[in-house]
């Protein structure tokens, strides 16, 4: 059984290797390849894969936002009615702690980097199985062939809740690099993070330095979130750190923040309402 693939990753050896792997397994076209999640949901849209194989950790769009995307766009198409199936799913990730997260949205399968041709090759029989409606494997892929409405419900709810809320506890330091020194900072001393041509920028109120996560999501997942809030796509801040909500163009706000520059940070309109319940506005 032939089926068509394809290939998410932000690293073109990554990609490279994979693609190697693939062609040896056999019976496994690839019909293209992307380099992010946004490029990712025009692929998968455009070419109705059977299998796709996705980066977990993407600049802007991660692979878990990539599901969620596509979900939204789905139901938006269909009158709020899911009834289009999703692709088959194997994550690709470096670290193994998003393997429970994989399967929970019903994922096929996870690949640790660098790849091992032995699981690429169990990861593809798998997609055969579901694609075939076949029952082997059913204690990892119970979930069945295709997502019902009700898991698509469940993926959502996962996707939609707040972020780290299924860690038991987030780190109460992270490191953050200021030149060359790996400073441990509390999250309390935090004031701002913000992304900026794939950089994530930590702000205190006496320094400044770079996180090691590539996206703010990855980042919002080591953050607590009783007390950091993402206002702006661009942007996650610490509540207790805004010195100012300023009234802005056409009822928007911005946020005046107790950093050394009080940086002002834009409201997403999106969030406003959020911002209205944390301030009773």
């Amino acid at each position: 059984m032939s089926i068509s693939a394809l290939i998410i990753d932000d690293e073109q050896l990554a990609r490279d290797e994979l693609k190697y792997l693939l062609d040896s397994v056999g019976d496994v076209e690839i019909v293209g390849q992307g380099a992010n999640g946004i490029e990712a949901v025009n692929l998968i849209e455009e070419h109705h894969p059977d299998l796709v194989f996705l980066d977990v950790q993407m600049p802007g769009l991660d692979g878990f936002a990539v599901i969620q995307r596509l979900v939204e766009r789905n139901r938006l198409r269909n009158g709020g009615q899911s009834a289009e199936p999703l692709p088959q799913i194997v994550f690709a990730t470096a670290y193994d702690q998003y393997a429970v997260r994989a399967f929970d949205v019903n994922a096929v399968d996870y690949l640790l980097k660098p790849f091992d041709r032995s699981r690429v090759s169990a990861a593809v029989e798998r997609a055969r199985a579901r694609l075939a409606g076949g029952t082997a494997n059913t204690q990892e892929t119970s979930a069945g062939p295709q997502p019902t409405s009700s898991q698509i419900d469940a993926l959502l709810r996962l996707l939609n809740r707040a972020p780290g809320a299924d860690r038991a506890a987030q780190p109460a330091k992270l490191i953050v690099q200021a030149q060359s020194r790996l400073l441990l900072v509390d999250q309390a001393d935090i004031c701002f993070a913000a992304i900026d041509e794939g950089v994530i920028r930590i702000v205190t109120r006496s320094f400044e330095g770079q996180s090691k996560c590539r996206t703010l999501e990855e980042l919002q997942e080591l953050l607590d979130p009783t007390h950091f809030w993402r206002a702006h796509r661009g942007f996650v801040v610490n509540i207790d750190h805004i010195r100012e909500v300023v009234p802005w163009f056409k009822s928007s706000y911005q946020l005046r923040m107790n950093d050394k520059q009080q940086t002002e940070i834009p409201v997403s309109r999106a969030q406003t309402k959020r911002l209205r319940e944390l301030f009773n506005l």
